[in-house]
């Protein structure tokens, strides 16, 4: 069973990240010739505060 582990800040709809979901499990099956039913997708959202860029945090440069 591939798992896929997503980090990325805080801010998209449900339905961009439910279309991630999608491409990437797509992506995933035909590449390692898995059933699309078998890939895990896992988001992990994180505040813009928490997010560097640079030093500075990407809510500070408006990101």
């Amino acid at each position: 069973m591939p798992i896929v582990t997503i980090s990325m800040m805080e801010g998209r709809s449900d339905e961009m990240k439910e279309l991630m979901i999608d491409e990437v499990s797509e992506a995933i099956a035909r590449t390692l010739d898995a059933p699309k039913e078998s890939v895990r997708v896992l988001i992990y959202e994180m505040p813009k505060q928490h997010f560097g860029i640079g030093g500075q945090s990407a809510k500070k440069l408006g990101k």
